[in-house]
């Protein structure tokens, strides 16, 4: 349990690295456009080697289906209801969302949103002998420009970085939480609800990768970003083969 909290608390941590680097070192919303492409590729590898291929051995075609489709409605439906109340583009490169919006705990809430199932579905992997490395990587390069952007913003409001750090950390506590709760109240399962669980994550990742990672992403990036997420999608596919 403490080893999945401690690796889903890793990979969440880089939304801490991100505000360091936006107060920091103001990065051009390129840099932070490119890391978010790559790492959506990344994910995407993930949700299709790792998370349905795995439920794939104990669940039937139709129950994945039904299963990543709830996934995705379910996140769409969270993220609806939270860009209404000002989280609205918390990904966005440029920063521009949270300058706008100002809404701190919509953001924090929206970033639990995307965490939760990632987290959790880290917790599961270790029950299998050991942390999915594709899936770390990619979680962990989707929440650098996420930290990047959001805390870019709120520095333009001139939030005090130990503020915008405290924000982050609650998320970073919910994503090691959460990774515990998957690794102890799977753990005893014979493979069916760990397989629904990991098929629901997958569809509100993917939701999450084609609602908000990749738009934002293209939306500064242009030219580059398809080719961007397929160099993530190879990446995942060359860390599962060397460290899988």
């Amino acid at each position: 349990m403490l080893t999945a909290a401690g690796y889903a608390a890793l990979a969440a941590s880089t939304l801490v690295i991100g505000a360091l680097l936006a107060y920091g070192l103001n990065p051009a919303p390129r840099v932070t456009a490119v890391i978010m492409a790559i790492g959506s590729g990344l994910l995407i590898g993930s949700v299709a080697y790792d998370l349905v291929a795995d439920a794939t051995g104990s669940l039937p075609v139709l129950t994945i289906a039904v299963s990543l489709m709830v996934g995705a409605f379910t996140f769409v439906l969270g993220s609806r209801l939270i860009e209404r109340r000002g989280g609205r583009r918390r990904k966005n490169p440029t920063g521009a969302g949270a300058a706008d919006d100002d809404r701190p705990l919509a953001i924090v809430l929206g970033s639990a949103l995307d965490g939760i199932p990632e987290s959790f579905v880290l917790g599961l992997s270790v029950l299998s002998g050991g942390v999915s490395v594709p899936l770390l990587v990619g979680i962990g390069l989707s929440n650098l420009p996420e930290g990047m952007a959001a805390s870019s913003g709120l520095r333009v409001q001139r939030w005090p970085l130990r503020r915008v750090l405290a924000m982050w950390a609650a998320v970073v506590v919910t994503s090691a939480i959460s990774a515990a709760a998957g690794h102890e109240l799977l753990a005893t399962d014979d493979g069916t609800l760990t397989g629904i669980v990991q098929t629901f994550a997958a569809g509100a990742l993917l939701a999450m990768i084609a609602d908000t990672m990749v738009p934002e992403a293209y939306e500064v990036e242009r030219m580059w970003t398809g080719g961007l997420v397929v160099s993530g999608f190879a990446l995942s596919l060359v860390v599962a083969a060397l460290l899988g």
